[in-house]
């Protein structure tokens, strides 16, 4: 059962120092690990997920990232690949390793690790997590122009994602 999966837990290093179940770590507010993986398609739309009114953190939310919690002995690649799995049934793309992050809100304290990939193919959606998936452009996202309430660790990956592509596009060339 997912809400007694051990979490890693953390420092403010983001040396892991221990484990507890989800639920306590959610209860406590521990600082834990978690993994983004933002998953495109070949024309750069963005397959965003609906999540569950059931999801212990931001029920009924779109989730830009298919990832979620790095498990007890788990490295974030690990817990990447088996999330986006789990999540979307997506398995055996490569990932593209973006960077770590920090985010923090009234419902969590996370080092994350962001990650990209190019897909095209069926999904298999986690009944119990992801209602429906959808493509969205980017631009649309970041805009505020669909409505829709995002993840909020997801939107900070995806915006700083998006800023460090527009400075390396704008940075001159040596």
């Amino acid at each position: 059962m997912a809400r007694d999966e051990l979490v890693a837990i953390v420092d403010e290093e983001n040396r892991v120092t221990g484990s507890a179940p989800r639920w306590v770590m959610r209860r406590d507010g521990l600082l834990h690990r978690a993994t983004y993986v933002f998953v495109f398609d070949p024309a750069g739309l963005l397959y965003v997920q609906l999540r569950t009114p059931s999801k212990d953190v931001y029920p009924g939310y779109w989730d830009l990232a298919a990832g979620g919690v790095v498990l007890h002995g788990e490295s974030y690649a690990q817990g990447a690949e088996r999330e986006l799995e789990e999540e979307l049934g997506i398995h055996g793309v490569p990932l593209e390793e973006w960077f770590p992050f920090y985010f923090e809100d009234g419902s969590s304290r996370v080092f994350g690790a962001a990650y990209g990939c190019v897909y095209d193919g069926p999904l298999r959606l986690q009944a119990e997590e992801v209602v429906c998936v959808e493509r969205l452009r980017v631009e649309d996202i970041l805009s505020g122009a669909t409505g829709r309430r995002f993840t909020p660790d997801s939107l900070l990956a995806l915006r700083r994602r998006m800023l460090a592509l527009n400075d390396n596009l704008a940075a001159p060339e040596a």
